[in-house]
């Protein structure tokens, strides 16, 4: 590994804020007849990194309102923060 990879390495862990490019949803059994797990992945910079959030159904509700009223999200990925950007008119 050359100079600029290894430079090109470090910014990238340096890197805590990453664009949603992506958002899946899912709902998994656990149980017959018990609740599910939802669980929303999120693609971050294009396949950069990812995270898989597990909300509650309410939370998933809200989610992914939020995500179709936004213009996009970012994810701090060292506060586990989702941002939405500026809903659509």
């Amino acid at each position: 590994m050359d100079e600029r990879d290894v430079r090109e390495e470090r910014t990238e862990q340096l890197i805590q804020v990453r664009r949603v490019t992506q958002l899946h949803a899912a709902w998994t059994e656990t149980e017959r007849g018990t609740p599910g797990a939802f669980t929303i992945q999120l693609i971050l910079d294009n396949g950069a990194e990812e995270y898989v959030l597990r909300p509650t159904a309410d939370d998933a509700d809200v989610l992914l309102a939020l995500w179709a009223r936004s213009e996009g999200a970012t994810f701090d990925l060292e506060r586990k923060v989702l941002m939405f950007g500026k809903g659509k008119d």
